[in-house]
């Protein structure tokens, strides 16, 4: 007959689970994975315009001139910047390549970058559906929001974009005024 332990949950019919003994030995033991903080990390400009990031704990000043420029930033400086403005990777100001995209989970901000658009498709948001675009625009952070906005502003008046319904859309998703009525 097996051996069972009674107690006062049993007797109410409610599961009572037991721990299986784990030999210490039997389990790795957790390493983590050396990353080198002093190594440069290349970050874009996700900011329609000059964008200036000035570090709190060297002083030293980046400047990105226009949007999609880049500059080298250590991976120390990058984790500095996540506690000091975090406003630069919740508004998506810094965007990173795919070849640097682990630099997101290393510093623990996936959960702003899970629905940004990269810098190389900026622009194919405005060849989608009214519909599409209402449902892409709801889901960006407010900072690409507003780069959206500056960016299609800057193609209707270039009439890249002439399209009523697409401008509409816009407006609607960006709660902005994108043409004079």
């Amino acid at each position: 007959m097996a051996n069972t332990k009674k107690s006062a949950a049993s007797s109410k019919n409610e599961a009572v689970i037991e721990k299986p003994d784990v030999n210490v030995e039997d389990v790795a033991p957790i390493v983590p994975k050396h990353v080198d903080m002093n190594q440069y990390i290349s970050v874009k400009n996700g900011f329609q315009g000059k964008l200036i990031y000035k570090s709190s704990r060297t002083g030293e000043r980046f400047v990105w001139d226009e949007f999609g420029d880049e500059q080298e930033m250590e991976l120390g400086e990058l984790k500095n910047a996540k506690s000091s403005h975090k406003r630069f990777f919740s508004d998506n100001w810094f965007m990173f390549d795919k070849d640097d995209s682990w630099v997101i989970d290393f510093l623990g901000v996936r959960q702003f970058y899970k629905h940004a658009l990269s810098l190389e498709d900026f622009d194919d948001v405005f060849k989608k559906s009214p519909a599409e675009l209402k449902k892409i625009i709801s889901e960006l952070s407010n900072g690409q929001k507003k780069s959206l906005s500056y960016r299609a502003s800057e193609m209707i008046a270039s009439g890249e974009i002439d399209s009523r319904k697409t401008i509409a859309a816009l407006e609607e998703a960006l709660g902005v005024e994108l043409i004079e009525k």
